[in-house]
């Protein structure tokens, strides 16, 4: 028993710190939006940090995810280089993507995250066909896919895991039940409510979890990736959990009831790390010290990064050489509209510069 406690500790401990540095993380990205320094709009993660953080660490490093519009907080939660995230997403050289992928289709290859993707359900079908791939080379590795509620209504979900159901594919759907598909309350699109009870129609496991709870879904998650890596097929996992913001964060939610947001705020997951007693406030207290530093370094190599110059705006968009004509003629409508662009980053530039 005092084995299986010490491990609860320690498993509190890696919960904790990975949810502590979402939160962390998505709070500052809504600073530099408010500065003017992140162009266009960011979907975050506030209130559902458990999802990412217990379905990721119940992977192995081999394992690939995909990712969503609202996906910071998955790639936080599988390790990602939160410098070089945050880079990305302010439009910096130093991004993972060099600053051209941006919020919305931000990924890190180097942690087996196939990319965010800015259609709603088009990260199905890719991480259905990683999975294909994996069981053609016979490789004991898992692909898990993230989705919202709205996206399980999208015909890439049903097409997807008809697939993989049929051909045993080693994958594991993750529905973020966050209630709303954008401003639409997913009960008045829906006729079954438990959105899990859909794997029947596949024959597959399906499983509703509360999705604040990080031990409950990763108890969930661990599960269903091993069915999948001996060969069993797929798993659907519902995790009922909540955005606190809107769609975006130009998106004030009004067509939320307030003491819904109230309610759902009250089970707040890190709180309830905190008040489960496993870790105390020592402990606590230390990984909220430690994240800190983390956060403060990241915040700086995002806002010191430089941005790209304008002579890379075609680099890196075609794949090789036989394309080098066609990337020629992009180039040269880059430099056409160079007046426009170069004022851009010269805003962009400005707005880096204010406290």
């Amino acid at each position: 028993m005092m084995s299986d406690r010490t491990d609860k500790k320690a498993l509190a401990g890696q919960f904790y710190a990975a949810m502590l540095r979402a939160r962390r993380f998505e709070e500052e990205a809504f600073e530099f939006y408010k500065k003017g320094m992140m162009p266009g709009m960011a979907h975050l993660y506030l209130g559902e940090e458990a999802v990412a953080v217990g379905v990721c660490m119940a992977l192995k490093p081999e394992d690939c995810i995909g990712s969503t519009h609202r996906g910071h907080g998955h790639l936080v939660a599988r390790g990602a280089d939160m410098g070089r995230m945050m880079a990305e997403i302010l439009g910096k050289k130093t991004g993972y993507s060099k600053g051209k992928g941006g919020t919305m289709h931000i990924m890190a290859r180097d942690r087996g995250i196939l990319g965010a993707n800015g259609i709603v359900g088009a990260e199905l079908p890719i991480s259905t066909g990683a999975a294909y791939a994996f069981k053609l080379r016979e490789e004991p590795r898992v692909s898990v896919v993230f989705f919202g509620d709205g996206a399980a209504n999208q015909g890439t979900f049903h097409e997807s895991i008809n697939m993989a159901a049929a051909w045993d594919l080693p994958v594991v759907y993750v529905i973020e039940n966050n209630r709303y598909a954008i401003s639409t309350g997913f009960t008045r699109v829906t006729r079954e409510h438990r959105l899990s009870n859909r794997a029947l129609a596949y024959g597959i496991p399906g499983e509703t979890v509360d999705g604040n709870d990080v031990f409950a879904v990763h108890e969930a998650a661990s599960k269903a990736a091993e069915r999948a890596r001996r060969g069993e097929g797929p798993t659907l996992l519902e995790c009922l959990t909540y955005r606190w913001q809107g769609h975006n964060v130009g998106d004030p939610g009004k067509y939320r009831p307030d003491d819904e947001v109230a309610e759902w705020k009250s089970r707040d997951p890190l709180r309830l790390l905190e008040a489960s007693g496993i870790l105390s406030e020592q402990e606590l207290s230390a990984i909220r010290a430690d994240v800190e530093v983390e956060i403060a370094d990241m915040c700086a190599f995002a806002a010191e990064s430089e941005y790209p110059p304008l002579s890379e705006l075609g680099t890196d968009v075609f794949v090789d050489e036989r394309s080098s004509a066609l990337q020629k003629s992009f180039h040269d409508q880059c430099l056409l509209a160079k007046v426009d662009t170069a004022k851009t980053v010269r805003v962009l530039r400005r707005r880096s510069r204010r406290e």
